[in-house]
């Protein structure tokens, strides 16, 4: 279970201006370690991590993936040959690609689904088909509705064919939705992401931890803070 909002440590960032909330996936809504599938296909392939890093960078393999510029098969196939490996099954590959995603902290959801009766809420996730897939299934065994449900809208980067921080991403977002930006607040937990938000004007805050969202998006009415006093 997640600790407790730090309530001493700042102000919810729900100010009355604010009508809709669009969410980053990945250290927003579930803990994500960047580095671990790199980790696993390098005890996979029996390299070190700064070689399959390097081939990662070099081959460009994970913008392609996530812009939709290459499908799950293309994606791993790329990657058996990348490695040197055409043994691996589509599962042992989707495995160790999904280890970038940790627990998922049920309180985070449970908050976002409160929220929803409050404003419009809407996700804009850097990811890839395969990742969405696990995700979701997390969500389901957790008790919980899919991505697709908990939100009025999704907006996965391989399916909008562009990624943060563009600034085209947003302004798809935005005009999709009929968003008007001063009204829209954006988390994530990226700075160069903020940054692009920002400039066009969306009110962006970045998470950082140790906060989660459910310290930046602490309910402060006054019902709440008497509940809280008792």
């Amino acid at each position: 279970m997640e600790s407790k909002p730090l309530k001493s440590t700042m102000s919810s960032v729900l100010t009355p201006a604010i009508k809709n909330i669009i969410f980053d996936l990945g250290d927003v809504i579930i803990p994500i370690d960047l580095r671990a599938p790199i980790r696993n296909f390098a005890v996979l392939s029996g390299m070190n991590e700064e070689d399959v890093e390097a081939l990662w960078q070099e081959h460009g393999l994970i913008l392609q993936f996530e812009t939709g510029l290459i499908d799950d098969a293309g994606f791993r196939q790329h990657l058996r040959t990348m490695l040197k490996n055409d043994a691996w099954a589509d599962e042992v590959i989707d495995t160790a690609w999904n280890t970038v995603l940790l627990e998922l902290p049920t309180e985070r959801v449970e908050r976002v689904r409160q929220l929803r009766g409050q404003y419009r809420i809407f996700l804009l996730s850097n990811t890839s088909s395969i990742h969405i897939q696990r995700v979701n299934q997390m969500l389901v065994a957790l008790g919980q509705p899919p991505l697709e449900a908990i939100f009025e809208r999704v907006f996965y980067s391989y399916e909008v064919r562009m990624a943060k921080p563009s600034p085209e991403i947003y302004q798809h977002v935005l005009s999709e939705a009929g968003l008007k930006a001063e009204e829209t607040l954006f988390l994530d937990d990226n700075a160069h992401n903020i940054r692009a938000a920002a400039e066009l004007g969306i009110q962006a805050v970045q998470v950082q931890p140790p906060l989660t969202i459910l310290d930046y998006l602490r309910d402060e009415s006054p019902d709440q803070n008497a509940a809280a006093a008792r």
